[in-house]
């Protein structure tokens, strides 16, 4: 039997970062010799992927002095961003508002707003784009109110996960990885994690997941094509793009879920379709995915209503 250790009392703070890095055995059996492991975001204390660069960013406007008493926290977010921001900001003593688009799952409203969010819900069909429009009047109205965090301009964003997430995965796979693959949304995971993961192991290929479609249900996944692109983007660094169809996606949660016993999100789905499809191609890869949340927050979504086969 397993034996357990418990831990000594230390700051929630710290434990951002460090999550695992699982083998996905039953579903990666259809690529085998390859392999596909999941890294699995939804293990940080907010319980996604936007921990690590909402804590980056939050640290830094502290430390130049950006972010002080009195100012609230704002900025633009599909859910999990805002999540991470609500409960730092509540453990830092900083109040804060979030532009988020109306069509935001139930679960991460509700998460938000128990956290002590100011929710401006913006127009759905807009997605992101429109909420980064509507906190950016916001902070032009107002710029003494607030410190606009500003998540797709701010290199914090990306910079977090150069620092944190490719260090883990290299550490993780003992540099014997061959393949990543992240969604693109504010694209800070894919362009810091892959910019580190290039650095070490020149031979990496960088797949780049996006919605095949501009309307899609894939939350805090960008077409890129079609959307406001984020000033932190790397367009150079993907040595390919995978267009993920939402349908697909969901039938592939579904499919952790019942099969891998790993509840996530949407955008884990997606990811693991590119993933599939990217590992049957290139016999014998080696591949690491993110996975950016859980699929607690998801639970209201019809796409859980097809019954189990």
């Amino acid at each position: 039997m397993a034996q357990f250790q418990v831990s000594q009392a230390g700051n929630l703070l710290d434990l951002v970062g460090g999550t695992p890095l699982v083998s996905l055995d039953r579903i990666g059996r259809e690529v085998f010799p390859s392999r596909i492991e999941a890294k699995l975001e939804g293990a940080n204390p907010g319980g996604s992927v936007k921990d690590r660069p909402a804590l980056w960013i939050l640290r830094g406007a502290l430390a130049s002095g950006a972010l002080v008493p009195g100012r609230r926290i704002l900025d633009a977010t599909s859910g999990n961003t805002g999540i991470a921001y609500a409960w730092i900001g509540a453990r830092l003593g900083y109040g804060v508002t979030l532009a988020v688009p109306a069509n935001c799952s139930a679960e991460r409203r509700r998460m938000l707003r128990a956290l002590g969010a100011e929710l401006i819900l913006t127009d759905p069909l807009e997605g992101t784009d429109g909420a980064i429009g509507r906190a950016r009047r916001l902070y032009e109205q107002s710029p003494e109110r607030y410190f606009y965090a500003d998540q797709y301009s701010n290199p914090a964003n990306w910079r977090a996960h150069y620092e944190s997430t490719g260090p883990e995965l290299l550490e993780q796979t003992s540099g014997r990885l061959t393949h990543f693959v992240a969604g693109l949304g504010t694209s800070g995971t894919f362009v810091g994690t892959g910019r580190r993961l290039r650095e070490a192991l020149p031979h990496v290929r960088l797949v780049a997941v996006q919605p095949a479609t501009p309307l899609h249900g894939l939350e805090g996944l960008k077409h890129m094509a079609t959307a406001m692109v984020p000033a932190i983007y790397d367009p150079e660094l993907a040595d390919e793009h995978v267009f993920v169809e939402t349908e697909a996606a969901y039938a592939m949660v579904r499919r952790l879920a019942r099969e891998e016993g790993l509840l996530v999100g949407p955008s884990s789905g997606a990811a693991l379709v590119a993933a599939l499809r990217v590992a049957r191609r290139d016999r014998g890869a080696h591949v690491a995915v993110i996975f950016p949340d859980g699929g607690s927050r998801y639970l209201s979504e019809r796409f859980w209503e097809e019954e189990a086969g």
